[in-house]
């Protein structure tokens, strides 16, 4: 591990610092900061030369300011000479612009896939894209991991009875698929029509949802009025304790005001590919690590070994 070295930005520096403490590496020094004017200043302060670098940088908000964190970060490494730099972004941003579904507008995720390559990105580790496609927007290899392991073990441990997952939309048929598999239990598919890109509306559930113990499956939770429907339809169709596995919680704007108030909410689980700030700690919501998920990933990139195992 004499050529691994890894190094994080501000977006989630606690991660980066999980991951080394599993992979038994320190982290590696640089000076990501500001200049008096705002504009971002970066500084790699231990040598990279000939060394396989992993940059720790989800993309979360601040979006704007954690990407250009990323992109500066591996303009200074590609410029020390690092052999190969890997981004690794477990929260991959502007992912919800994926194609055009309207006129005049753009595909963003296809525009930061574009600016991580020119950037110098060799590579890119991820989990849970919001849209699976968007690993095709690459012309550098891209390992998308998922965190069903880590959610799975979470809610085999708690050995809930007549459980069923649900999917609170078609997107997320397949991950929801994924979690039924896993802990042997039903799968329903909440029909949804969305009235604006912050809101939707429950019209239908498709399975058989009464007395049953609920897990909601979603990529990501931003203002909670998907989940909060969700959990509004589920209640009406009698369901009995609902839970929610999300992979990564954003929650913005009044999220944590409707998760509060939303009664029929037992337990939202997120994973920490997002940092949450202290005012978005509520008992209702329990993090879980992906820290060891991407630990073994990055190590077994770094060691040339299948990464493929890790996919499942």
């Amino acid at each position: 591990m004499d050529k691994l070295a890894i190094f994080s930005g501000n977006a989630n520096f606690t991660l980066a610092k999980d991951i080394c403490k599993d992979l038994k590496v320190k982290l590696q020094d640089a000076l990501v900061g500001r200049f008096s004017e705002g504009e971002i200043r970066v500084k790699i302060n231990d040598n990279v030369r000939g060394k396989d670098v992993f940059i720790v940088q989800p993309t979360c908000p601040p979006s704007n300011d954690n990407l250009m964190e990323l992109l500066i970060m591996i303009d200074a490494l590609r410029r020390a000479s690092a052999q190969r730099i890997t981004a690794v972004i477990p929260y991959f941003g502007y992912a919800r612009q994926d194609r055009k579904d309207q006129p005049r507008v753009p595909i963003t995720a296809k525009l930061v896939a574009n600016l991580l390559t020119t950037a110098g990105a060799n590579r890119i580790l991820t989990m849970d894209l919001h849209a699976g496609q968007i690993q095709g927007f690459f012309d550098i290899p891209v390992d998308h991991l998922f965190s069903v392991g880590v959610f799975v073990d979470y809610f085999s441990k708690m050995n809930i009875k007549d459980l069923i997952v649900v999917s609170p939309d078609v997107g997320s048929i397949k991950m929801a698929r994924a979690y039924a598999k896993r802990i042997s239990a039903g799968l329903a598919i909440i029909d949804k029509r969305r009235v604006s890109p912050e809101k939707a509306e429950a019209v239908h559930i498709m399975g058989e949802v009464e007395d049953k113990n609920v897990i909601i499956i979603e990529d990501m939770i931003a203002t909670g009025s998907s989940l909060i429907e969700a959990v509004e339809a589920l209640k009406k169709a009698k369901a009995k304790t609902i839970y929610a596995a999300i992979t990564h919680g954003i929650l913005s704007g009044p999220a944590i005001q409707r998760i509060d108030q939303c009664r029929g909410l037992e337990k939202l689980l997120v994973s920490d590919s997002v940092p949450l700030s202290a005012e978005k700690l509520h008992a209702k919501i329990h993090v879980l690590s992906v820290a060891n998920l991407l630990a073994e990933a990055i190590k077994r990139i770094h060691n040339e070994e299948s990464v493929s195992c890790l996919f499942d």
